[in-house]
């Protein structure tokens, strides 16, 4: 095993090295890097953070970054650093100054120069392991974020996801969202079988990820919510019951459509539909290839009923050729839409 984080921090190492600051070393959690001054060794405590003494705070792409981060700043004496979130925090102060500070917070990791530090980690074992967004709520985390969860299928493991806390008595684990054409949703299979962007932003969760979160060893039944909005600021619903994605093609399996949305069923020709990508064509579209078409990836029932994952438009004039972010029965096929979010809520675990 310490091997193996040897062989994982040495890639840090080397992004470091390359950028040219390799004269003096970081140590994080018994492992080098370089640094801009002296020698630093910091240890870690699992899932603690110090709170109430931030000096900044900053996203990062690494705990060994914000490590460095505190090494170049003469008045951080500890960090904190989540590796859902990617925020790192700059500390004015040690756990040993103020015990009373230095909570329990799942996902976070606390770093000091104390050797003894690492005393303070807490296990999984030791904390609630919450398996959906829904049971997050329900414990009392009212505000939306990323959050660590630890649903059923996925082991030991856990998996980052965006809570939204707030819409339609909160508790919805956010699986697609596109709001201002950052990332890049023309992708492969792979891509979307793995996911991609960011959990802050623009991202699909993947659909390994989603087939897990609603397998039969979930121990409950989902429900599917998307939310939509146009370039005049008007919002649009729809919800369905018994959501499911199948796997293998990764097959779309919805339940009864809520009547009381307002963006109308544009995917009732999707139900039952296998997923299909620019590379890997499965729909029902004859010789077509609606992934290619629309520059998109969907459960294509045909080609212009609905497709979340289409090229995004700087506004909803742009897409004349039908390529855009649109949801048929709300606003039409020709329309692309200004921002999406599709996102499951366990209805009971």
């Amino acid at each position: 095993m310490a091997t193996m984080a040897k062989q994982i921090f040495a890639k840090e190492l080397l992004c470091i090295v390359f950028a040219g600051f390799s004269r003096a070393i970081l140590t994080v959690s018994g492992f080098e890097t370089s640094s801009y001054t002296g020698q630093h060794v910091f240890y870690a405590a699992e899932n603690r953070a110090l709170q109430g003494f931030q000096l900044e705070r900053k996203t990062v792409r690494s705990r060994v970054i914000c490590g460095r981060e505190c090494s170049m700043d003469e008045r951080c004496k500890s960090f904190n650093f989540n590796d859902c979130s990617k925020l790192c925090e700059l500390n004015l102060a040690t756990r040993r100054e103020h015990p009373e500070d230095f909570n329990a917070t799942q996902g976070s990791v606390y770093f000091d120069a104390d050797e003894d530090t690492p005393l303070y980690s807490l296990t999984d074992s030791s904390l609630n392991r919450y398996r959906s967004c829904k049971m997050l709520f329900d414990a009392g985390y009212r505000s939306s974020g990323i959050h660590t969860i630890y649903p059923e299928g996925f082991g030991n493991g856990s998996l980052c996801v965006f809570c939204d806390m707030e819409t339609d008595g909160g508790g919805w684990i956010v699986f697609q969202r596109r709001q201002d054409g950052s990332v890049d949703f023309y992708r492969n299979w792979a891509e979307y079988q793995s996911g991609f962007g960011h959990l802050s932003g623009e991202f699909w969760l993947g659909n390994d990820n989603l087939v897990t979160l609603t397998s039969d060893d979930s121990r409950g039944t989902w429900e599917l919510r998307v939310d939509l909005e146009d370039w005049e600021n008007n919002t649009a619903w729809a919800k369905y019951s018994d959501f499911k994605i199948s796997p293998g093609e990764y097959n779309l399996n919805i339940g009864q459509y809520d009547a009381s949305s307002t963006a109308g069923d544009s995917l009732a020709r999707s139900n039952g539909l296998p997923f299909s990508t620019n590379d890997h064509d499965n729909d029902v579209w004859g010789t077509h290839n609606c992934a290619q078409l629309r520059h998109g990836a969907w459960w294509f029932g045909g080609c212009a009923v609905s497709d979340l994952n289409g090229e995004y438009y700087p506004d909803e004039h742009a897409t004349g050729n039908e390529k855009g972010v649109f949801w048929r029965d709300w606003i039409g096929h020709s329309y692309s839409l200004k921002t999406s979010q599709m996102k499951l809520r366990a209805m009971r675990q």
